[in-house]
């Protein structure tokens, strides 16, 4: 058994030396409840981050050494990971997946069924979306000023099932004709002005390379020599990854999606073609919308759902990869395996939402296979926990996670995995401050 040399120290007068300091103490951050840190019994307790306990002596005699065993590493404690659920705000943080495990491994694992298209189920979707878009715009039409904001926000979300939809089309899992997938995909994104094949392209590399740094298309930790290059720039990501995070998706759909530049020679006649669709939207249904409502009507019945569909754009991304014990790694150090069903959240929302997006919180099996299609992700998620379960990543949305995520995920850091802007820039990082003492702590 592995053993650490204890020494009993007899401390006596003397002239004065340099403090010990003692590095047995291992300590991890707790948003909103302090600091957790292990001590050498293995006891989880509040403390202070990077604890240190010093002995100021005058002079030390050794008097003997004796043998006392090493606690297990925190990360494989069953205790501290329920500990560190708690404090993020989720149901369960899954164990470490064994490095022999394969995605083969996972994916023949499900069942045969829930890779199948059912034409039927597809097309209910497109029912759902487009009623309950409709009775949102209803809704704003009818609705006084102060209950406007209930009809964005079903409409936002309303109009974020046409995003899921053009999802499935653009993994194939819509459809079996090819051709009926593409022109529903394009037209599903249409009112989002989102250009279907350049998100297609970016997003099928981001399922190929998740949580890979460098290579992931989605989001990913900001790098410290970026944080660092100008006062500026620090300020614009402190407030994008602060309070303005769960619009930010607004950012990379600009950055990413209009640019051929980025994008392969034999890719870019099928990214103009979705970029035309995304123009004449614009040239043609904007116009008219003011035609007939008026430039506030633009706002209210285009501009309010178009913002409230990226406030679920951007919170459905960051929550489904983001959370201070999943890392981001070099492709040298990456797995398959460990990044899609231990590196992907799955997170319970309230049921209308669920209903309305079709079901795209249930992640963990859309990674394992982006072949499975949005109405059988339920059924592969419950053979993921029958099969998989101790490795999985679960909570419900929750103001913990959402703190958790907004207040210490930040700058990337290959031992702590993240490091908060508050720890390396505190003068510029009064948003942050102020999220960490403005939202609220429930889970």
């Amino acid at each position: 058994m592995a053993c650490r040399l204890a020494d009993s120290l007899l401390l006596l007068k003397g002239s004065y030396q340099k403090p010990v300091l003692r590095r047995d103490i291992a300590a991890h951050y707790s948003p909103g409840k302090g600091i957790l840190s292990l001590n050498s019994d293995g006891l989880i307790r509040k403390g202070f981050r990077r604890q240190r306990n010093f002995v100021n002596r005058t002079k030390v005699t050794v008097i003997r050494a004796v043998a006392i065993p090493v606690q297990p590493a925190p990360v494989e404690s069953t205790e501290y990971r329920q500990q560190l659920a708690e404090d993020y705000g989720f149901r369960q943080i899954g164990d470490p997946l064994p490095d022999d495990v394969t995605l083969k491994h996972v994916i023949n694992s499900l069942p045969k069924k829930v890779f199948e298209i059912d034409d039927m189920k597809a097309w209910k979707s497109v029912l759902i979306s487009v009623t309950s878009y409709a009775l949102g715009i209803f809704m704003i039409s009818k609705a006084p000023w102060y209950l406007l904001p209930l009809a964005w926000a079903w409409t936002g979300t309303a109009i974020t099932g046409f995003f899921v939809i053009g999802h499935d089309c653009a993994h194939k899992s819509f459809s079996s004709n090819k051709l009926v997938e593409d022109i529903v995909g394009t037209l599903a994104f249409m009112p989002l002005i989102y250009p279907y094949e350049p998100w297609r392209f970016k997003h099928d590399r981001h399922h190929a390379k998740t949580n890979m740094l460098c290579e992931d298309t989605a989001w990913h930790p900001v790098w410290k020599d970026e944080f660092e290059s100008s006062p500026l720039l620090r300020k614009a990501i402190i407030y994008g990854y602060g309070p303005f995070r769960c619009w930010m998706s607004i950012a990379h759909w600009l950055m990413w999606h209009f640019d051929l530049k980025k994008f392969r020679p034999n890719e870019v006649p099928r990214v103009k073609i979705s970029l035309a669709c995304v123009f004449a939207f614009m040239a043609i249904g904007w116009p008219l919308i003011i035609y007939k409502t008026g430039i506030m009507g633009w706002i209210k019945f285009w501009l309010m759902p178009w913002l409230g569909y990226h406030f679920w754009m951007s919170t459905f991304t960051m929550v489904h990869h983001t959370a201070p014990h999943i890392p981001f790694k070099y492709s040298e150090e990456w797995n398959a395996a460990q990044a899609q069903l231990n590196g992907t959240v799955h997170c319970d929302y309230p049921k209308w939402i669920e209903i309305l997006c079709h079901d795209i919180n249930v992640h963990i099996p859309h990674h394992i296979s982006p072949k499975i299609p949005s109405y059988n992700l339920r059924a592969a998620h419950k053979s993921l926990q029958e099969n998989w379960g101790q490795y999985l990543n679960e909570a419900s949305w929750n103001w913990r996670l959402m703190k958790t995520i907004m207040t210490v995920c930040h700058v990337y850091d290959k031992e702590q995995n993240y490091v908060a802007f508050d720890e390396l820039a505190p003068e510029d990082s009064r948003p942050i401050t102020f999220l960490k003492e403005a939202m609220p702590d429930y889970a």
